[in-house]
């Protein structure tokens, strides 16, 4: 019987090694030949995988506590984390049989809501979390340890929070020698130096809005009364209105957009110096005073939300929607128990 292909290829590898010779390339083809022809073959086996593989990365998870409230906090106009109705020692274990219900501030929540889905192992996912969705949310599960064990029923209380990030600005100072208090020239000074900053962070879709513009009588050492303009300006970013942001690019941020605001007018603020040493003329009647351009870094909350370190201590830089039963200030700052005699607070808290 003549000898099949992978016996010759063995026997010409074992003549080729006794001789000494160096394999021929028709050699080598034909064992590596041999050898994908083994490897493309089917193979019938079923491999077993352990239970706990995974194919694809988790997202973030939370699980439940049978003992406290779990705060759970989502950005506003965003995906939720997955909301888990288990304990950590449950999501460890076997469950037979088991069976989920979640309820919300509006009721039992059914699984083909558009905007809340509940899985079929019981995690609750929210698509686009609306301000209205927060309040405390149940899951009743019920399930069996083992198949000749009796029922055994849990409740878990999450309560879910809708936040934002706070509204982020600069607020500037800055002194300038003036015409007197009652020119026009002032005035006229005073806007066009407002469309100078605006047209300056325009490109970074920042704007440049006058909070206060006054005129003082300023008595110097040795230099009698002085006419100066007090300017107190903000810059703020254009898209930080309630809403989804329109850009999701990681330069496009925020504070990474008025970070390179602020850098331009200090720039401006700083060439205005430099032109005004280069002068040989007496000074202008209207000029910028060196070392007086003063920023504050300011970040508060949109009405109705807050900051709270103590009560969220994990999102103490989040604007918090506030609970039930409490209100937000003017200052936009903190959530405040509803007090009656607060004419603010009753309305907020109707």
């Amino acid at each position: 019987m003549e000898a099949s292909t992978p016996g010759r290829a063995r026997r010409g590898w074992r003549r080729a090694r006794a001789a000494g010779s160096p394999l021929s390339w028709a050699t080598v083809v034909l064992l590596l030949s041999v050898f994908l022809a083994r490897a493309s073959s089917p193979v019938d086996y079923l491999i077993r995988l352990p239970r706990g593989f995974r194919l694809t990365q988790d997202t973030v998870k939370i699980v439940g506590s049978s003992n406290y409230p779990v705060k759970v906090y989502v950005m506003l106009h965003q995906k939720s984390p997955h909301v888990l109705c288990v304990t950590q020692r449950l999501r460890n274990s076997e469950m037979i049989d088991p069976s989920f219900q979640w309820h919300g501030p509006r009721g039992k929540i059914i699984s083909e809501n558009s905007t809340t889905q509940v899985t079929s192992t019981g995690s609750l996912i929210f698509q686009n979390f609306e301000e209205e969705m927060s309040g405390v949310y149940t899951c009743f599960l019920e399930y069996k340890p083992a198949v000749e064990e009796i029922v055994k029923n849990l409740q878990l209380k999450y309560v879910i929070y809708a936040y934002r990030e706070p509204h982020y600005y600069y607020q500037f100072t800055a002194r300038y020698h003036a015409a007197p208090c009652n020119s026009i020239y002032n005035i006229s000074f005073e806007k066009k130096l407002l469309q100078i900053l605006s047209k300056l962070v325009l490109g970074l879709s920042c704007e440049v809005s006058l909070l206060k513009s006054e005129c003082h009588h300023v008595k110097m050492q040795r230099a009698g009364l002085q006419n100066e303009l007090f300017f107190t300006f903000s810059v703020t970013s254009l898209d930080t209105e309630k809403g989804p942001k329109p850009c999701a690019d990681h330069n496009c941020e925020s504070s990474k957009r008025l970070s390179k605001a602020k850098n331009l007018i200090e720039r401006f603020f700083n060439q205005q110096v430099e032109v005004l040493g280069r002068r040989a003329e007496p000074l202008p009647e209207i000029y910028y005073i060196e070392g007086t351009l003063q920023m504050v870094w300011i970040n508060r909350c949109f009405p109705g939300y807050g900051m709270n370190t103590l009560k969220h201590p994990k999102c103490p830089e989040c604007c918090v929607i506030c609970s039930p039963g409490s209100y937000n200030p003017r200052d936009g700052t903190h959530c405040l128990q509803c007090n009656s005699s607060l004419i603010y607070g009753a309305k907020a808290c109707l």
